[in-house]
């Protein structure tokens, strides 16, 4: 548990404490984040906010883990490192991202086959690794079987070993870019999807924490049929426990009015940590509801593209969801607020029934 605080609390004091420093220096840089033409006119007002500030949350979850490491003196496992390569990797397409914007003077940036490329690679390397490095008792960070509580019957690796990792390769790709993207999608308001996220990575502080204690890899549960099969429930825990710091800081300046912007460094990076521990903690489709907020969000969008290309007519006022409630008349801070609110319901209600399946188990 010390490992757990200290990861959280020294992200969130890296976070609170250098997200201003960042922001002076992307003020000295001209760095501004660019609005749609498009959008509610009342974000026009926002253009020139310094973005990409998903640097800060990338650094202060790495700065979290290590530090976390020294003082327990434990190195940190494959998971770690790996859900760390999956954060870092997609934050700098992010990155790139953000920089092509403000070089350009425009609201779009990397060209789609840049952005594919780039998630494509650090995508489908997280995949083959992640299925590497078996530790003492032969598990490996992921297992190719697709998960829900835990993993399922549905083994992917059916039909033989290279095609099997082909399969699980498409399926933990598919995982994350919807992540990525439902993380993106959410980034519309000031502190949204910053305060959905921190919401989110608190339930896998807690089942990371419940997976360590019920391991079968502890002689005392061992013998449970309920025990968890996950290689470093410990490290998934401290991990996310990072993330909620390195979010808890950066939300005090990405609050409205937002002095800074995670940009799609911040998004990606999230959207890619997300993914990662649904599928080192074999829980992907659990994921789903637990981040249910990211899912309506995304679902509003396919709703509205859908629906428009059917029939010429729309749905909502405009998509994202958050963007109709804005056009609606809703103060900014309102949406964002009763957006954290079912954010933290869909978080416990995933958690109920993570807890519940090991009660009847």
């Amino acid at each position: 548990m010390i490992a757990i605080l200290v990861a959280s609390g020294v992200s969130l004091l890296v976070a609170l404490l250098g997200t201003p420093l960042f922001i002076r220096f992307l003020i000295r840089k001209n760095y501004g984040q660019f609005v749609r033409q498009d959008g509610p006119t009342a974000h026009f007002t926002k253009r020139g906010t310094p973005t990409m500030g998903g640097v800060v949350i990338i650094l202060a979850t790495i700065i979290g883990v290590g530090v976390s490491a020294l003082v327990s003196g434990r190195m940190p496992t494959a998971t770690s490192l790996l859900a760390l390569y999956l954060m870092t990797g997609l934050g700098l397409v992010g990155l790139a991202d953000d920089f092509t914007k403000i070089r350009k003077q425009r609201s779009l940036g990397l060209t789609p086959r840049a952005k594919i490329i780039g998630q494509g690679f650090v995508g489908i390397s997280f995949a083959i690794l992640a299925v590497q490095f078996p530790n003492a008792n032969m598990r490996t960070p992921a297992s190719m079987r697709v998960s829900f509580l835990r993993d399922t019957n549905l083994d992917l690796a059916f039909a033989g070993t290279t095609i099997g990792l082909i399969l699980f390769v498409i399926w933990a790709n598919f995982l994350i870019t919807a992540w990525s993207n439902a993380v993106n999608l959410t980034d519309g308001l000031d502190g949204l999807a910053t305060g959905v996220s921190l919401v989110v990575f608190i339930a896998y502080v807690l089942l990371g924490i419940w997976q360590m204690n019920q391991s079968c890899q502890l002689p005392a549960a061992a013998m449970n049929p309920g025990c968890y099969e996950v290689r470093d429930p410990r490290d998934i825990a401290i991990v996310s426990a990072a993330i909620v710091g390195a979010c808890f800081g950066f939300l005090w300046w990405n609050a409205s009015p937002a002095k800074i912007f995670m940009g799609d460094t911040g998004a990606l990076a999230l959207g890619g940590a997300l993914a990662a521990v649904s599928i080192l903690s074999r829980t992907q489709i659990l994921a789903s509801i637990i981040g249910g907020m990211f899912v309506i969000v995304v679902l509003s969008d396919v709703i509205q593209i859908g629906f428009f290309k059917a029939t010429r007519r729309r749905v909502f006022k405009m998509a994202p969801l958050h963007h109709h409630f804005e056009l609606s008349g809703w103060g900014e801070v309102t949406i964002v607020i009763r957006f954290w609110l079912i954010a933290g319901l869909f978080a416990a209600l995933g958690m109920g029934i993570f807890y519940a399946e090991w009660l009847v188990s």
